[in-house]
């Protein structure tokens, strides 16, 4: 009987082989030959996936924001609000080697976007989507009566989105000054800022 291929698992361990290159040598040292060897692939057998660069580099890019989506999507929530917006924030961040090693990759995709014109559309729907999350985060926080009466619910959704993109940064590049812990705690502070409570008592009013 023939092989059964699994053509998108094939193209996910592509994927999975560009990140492995961008992390050791920097989008530059990406070339679907290269991205071929890494995957144990013959060259054609690639392009049969992927007929050019442009189109493997962009599918390797949502494939971080997919895989980050969907492990969010299926993550065990605790039902208590602030707790839980915590713990989807820090699916963003890197807070252990997967998590790091998706933001290297996106760092890289990102900061190389303007050179690459689906790289540019892709980042900035991503960049798109995820203000709409943190404004839901926003919104929800005021809703549920837990955000301090009178804030700007736009200017607190693109400070919280600031505040997250510069910890992915500050998390890659120097990781031996912000680490998890430090990004877990900022994270916090900066929540009990938005807060009408503090986390830590859930009583003391700022």
């Amino acid at each position: 009987m023939p092989k059964i291929v699994d053509h998108d698992q094939r193209r996910e361990q592509l994927a999975e082989a560009a990140w492995r290159i961008i992390r050791r040598d920097g989008l530059e040292g990406v070339s679907v030959r290269r991205v071929a060897e890494e995957a144990g692939m013959s060259l054609g057998s690639l392009r049969h996936y992927f007929v050019t660069q442009s189109e493997l580099l962009a599918f390797s890019m949502r494939l971080v924001s997919e895989r980050v989506t969907k492990r969010m999507k299926g993550m065990a929530l605790s039902g208590d609000p602030r707790t839980d917006m915590e713990t989807i924030i820090g699916e963003l961040v890197p807070l252990d080697e997967e998590r790091l090693a998706e933001c290297e990759v996106w760092l890289a995709f990102t900061g190389n976007s303007l050179a690459h014109p689906k790289l540019r559309l892709l980042s900035d729907e991503v960049h798109d989507s995820l203000f709409a999350f943190f404004r839901h985060i926003v919104d929800s926080a005021i809703e549920l009566k837990l955000a301090k009466p009178g804030i700007d619910p736009k200017l607190e959704a693109m400070r919280l989105h600031a505040l997250v993109d510069g910890l992915v940064v500050h998390g890659v590049m120097r990781p031996e000054l912000v680490k998890p812990d430090d990004i877990t705690r900022i994270v916090t502070y900066h929540l009990d800022a938005l807060m009408a409570q503090k986390k830590e008592s859930g009583l003391e009013t700022q």
